[in-house]
């Protein structure tokens, strides 16, 4: 398997004067994905370069226990530190999603469960808010529908990481196993017999699509202009700001009514389109050969689950890997990591399989 990293190490040296070159940096499209996969590459051959030192440190410790005996110690600590570096390769050359590098866009709408559904999907967008924060990304809602009481019927985000990051800790890389259908159980606000209630929230998540990954063409979309029906200030319900795109080969779907005007709801529609029909194209392309996209929402129904929010218990589940934690107040205020990670481990042990298979 590490013998490939000569082939990657041919690529990283090929991109060196392209990075270098005006014209790349002029388009920032190009200069991103260049950079990011730059990055990649670096921390293969960085860990590479470890990998074969510790190799030969080791082989003189060993021949210098011969001497002296109290290299042999040195000689084995080196050996584990080897095989440590070695499983870290590992994991590095593992097949890798091309989009884990990318930014994200997520998709909460409410389902079963009326108004409590929709405050559950306004728990949901505050939680991803907050996690973003941590990891230093920026949020952006490009579109929202709330509810009466203050819940969303359905909220449009895209989070982006400042800068290159590595891959494996990009939005989309992180957040795409977060999509699913998301339970929970508690006394509703609106619940005058204090009995405990279940209800879903689903979640879908995109990587954002740059222009260079999905052409669309003028002549295949239809666009509609309505009046907004949600906050946005003055402009709200007396011009035709809102904006509802359709693909009409595949007849995909995207709108926006957040921005106050129709021009900017309309590049807004066309972000969440482009990322609807990159996500279209490849689960369609990986559909008889990957399973990487089975835990996306299809149906927002309670029996449909991918984890369970237990307000009575403080406590939260995932169905898909076992995780279990009591500490559901302080997942809800962003520390999401453990049961990210859990997802995370569970996907690479399957990557890592496939690589020794």
């Amino acid at each position: 398997m590490f013998e490939a990293v000569e082939a990657l190490r041919e690529e990283h040296a090929a991109l060196e004067p392209r990075l270098a070159d005006p014209a790349v940096h002029s388009d920032p499209s190009l200069s991103k994905r260049l950079n990011q996969r730059y990055a990649e590459l670096s921390a293969v051959l960085r860990t590479h370069a470890e990998w074969r030192q510790l190799g030969e440190d080791e082989e003189a410790a060993r021949e210098l226990a011969h001497e002296d005996e109290t290299f042999a110690a040195e000689a084995d600590q080196l050996h584990q530190r080897r095989d440590t570096t070695a499983e870290r390769l590992r994991e590095l050359l593992a097949p890798r999603d091309p989009n884990d590098a990318k930014d994200a866009i997520l998709e909460i709408k409410s389902g079963e469960g009326g108004e409590e559904s929709a405050l559950f999907a306004g728990d949901l967008f505050r939680m991803y808010s907050r996690y973003a924060e941590q990891h230093g990304w920026r949020t952006e809602v490009l579109d929202a529908t709330e509810s009466d009481l203050g819940g969303y019927k359905s909220v449009t985000v895209a989070v982006k990481a400042k800068g290159t990051p590595d891959p494996g800790e990009a939005p989309y890389a992180l957040l795409k196993f977060e999509g699913g259908v998301h339970r929970v159980q508690r006394v509703p606000v609106t619940e005058s017999q204090g009995r405990v209630h279940t209800s879903a929230a689903g979640v879908l998540v995109m990587p954002e699509a740059e222009q260079v990954d999905v052409q669309i063409e003028e002549k295949d979309i239809r666009i509609d202009v309505y009046r907004s029906s949600g906050p946005g200030g003055q402009s709200v319900n007396t011009t035709d700001s809102a904006v509802r795109i359709t693909h009409l080969p595949t007849g995909i779907v995207a709108s926006c009514q957040n921005e106050k005007s129709q021009l900017q709801n309309r590049e807004q529609a066309m972000r969440i389109l482009r990322a609807r029909l990159l996500a279209a194209a490849e689960e369609e392309a990986a559909a008889e050969a990957s399973d990487a996209r089975r835990s996306q929402v299809r149906t927002v129904d309670r029996s449909e689950r991918i984890r369970t929010y237990n307000f009575p218990e403080n406590r939260i589940s995932d169905h898909r890997t076992g995780f279990k934690a009591y500490n559901l107040d302080h997942v809800l205020g962003g520390d999401l990591d453990p049961v990210v990670r859990s997802s995370v481990e569970a996907d690479l042990e399957a990557r890592l399989a496939a690589v020794g298979d």
